[in-house]
């Protein structure tokens, strides 16, 4: 996908944001600006080294970039890449729309071509059965 495309629904970031403890570190990089691997891995039940991962993955969909800070990388979200993430999604959520809303219209449709059900109370002759007569006349 080009940078700034937002036709095609590019899978990879799909893919990182997808997964729950991503987008809780997301979450978490949004509220707090830049984090590393050890200081995310504090707020949440995971190791560092899954942190870790998972950042790479970030990384590489282009949601976080990463820079040298010591022995550790230090983390921040790409706003432009989570506006173009926001942005397809948006526009995912507006073709499912019209999806639903044309499976409706021909639900609809199906709906009125079908006889109305008949009361099982009811007899083919219209007249009630003789099981459902006022029983309480003399």
């Amino acid at each position: 996908m080009s940078a700034g495309s937002v036709g095609a629904v590019d899978d990879e970031l799909w893919s990182a944001i997808g997964d729950p403890t991503r987008r809780r570190l997301l979450d978490l990089l949004l509220v707090e600006g830049t984090g590393t691997a050890t200081s995310l891995s504090d707020r949440l039940p995971v190791t560092r080294q899954a942190v870790a991962k998972h950042l790479a993955v970030l990384d590489r969909a282009g949601l976080v970039h990463g820079t040298a800070a010591g022995r550790e990388r230090r983390y921040q979200v790409d706003d432009d890449q989570l506006a173009r993430a926001a942005a397809q999604l948006a526009q995912v959520g507006s073709s499912w729309d019209g999806r639903l809303r044309r499976i409706k219209r021909i639900a609809e449709q199906l709906q009125r071509r079908q006889p109305p059900p008949s009361d099982p109370q009811t007899p083919p002759d219209g007249q009630p059965s003789s099981g459902s007569q006022d029983r309480s006349a003399p």
